[in-house]
């Protein structure tokens, strides 16, 4: 059986990470696990850079402190771009060969919650007092609230998943 360690314990993230990579693979079933994988960046990243530093700096982490088939870690990130403030996630994918960065859609944001993250606070809380929701981040996240559901945050992060998996489908084509 595939193990895959995923550098959160944040349910929607291992969840993704396990139909993903299921339907990857073509597998029915996996072992997938979540660790505690810090990502030496701020509780809520404000740009892509540092982001996308999370992700990697969390599957590093993954690789170090533990033995999987692959790793997997998100880091989900905001950041003004010229058409207005958004929320993504890079995803960092590894194995003991090779290393795979790929990136969510973006979500735009309303400007009053973009100024609360501005202000110091973290996305999930702000969606939680403005949605009068309870740990939306652990659920359908920002995405799933600005949506209207439609789309959530697991399956835009099971999507990130899968594009970040094409260096691993058809590793010769991209070691050439």
């Amino acid at each position: 059986m595939i193990k895959i360690v995923v550098g959160s314990k944040n349910p929607v993230k291992i969840s993704a990470a396990r139909t993903a990579i299921c339907d990857v693979l073509s597998l029915k079933e996996v072992e997938c696990v979540g660790i505690n994988a810090p990502s030496n960046v701020s509780e809520q990243p404000m740009n892509t850079e540092e982001t996308k530093f999370g992700a990697i700096n969390r599957v590093q982490y993954c690789q170090q402190h533990s033995q999987a088939d692959f790793y997997i870690a998100l880091e989900g990130g905001v950041d003004q771009f010229e058409y207005g403030p958004a929320t993504f996630a890079f995803v960092a994918i590894a194995n003991q060969k090779q290393m795979s960065i790929g990136r969510s859609c973006n979500l735009p944001l309303p400007p009053v919650i973009y100024q609360a993250l501005k202000n110091g606070e973290e996305l999930g809380h702000v969606m939680d007092r403005f949605f009068n929701t309870d740990n939306v981040k652990q659920k359908q996240g920002a995405i799933g609230l600005l949506t209207n559901g439609i789309a959530t945050r697991e399956s835009v992060y099971r999507q990130a998943i899968i594009l970040a998996m094409a260096p691993f489908i058809h590793p010769e084509l991209y070691t050439q």
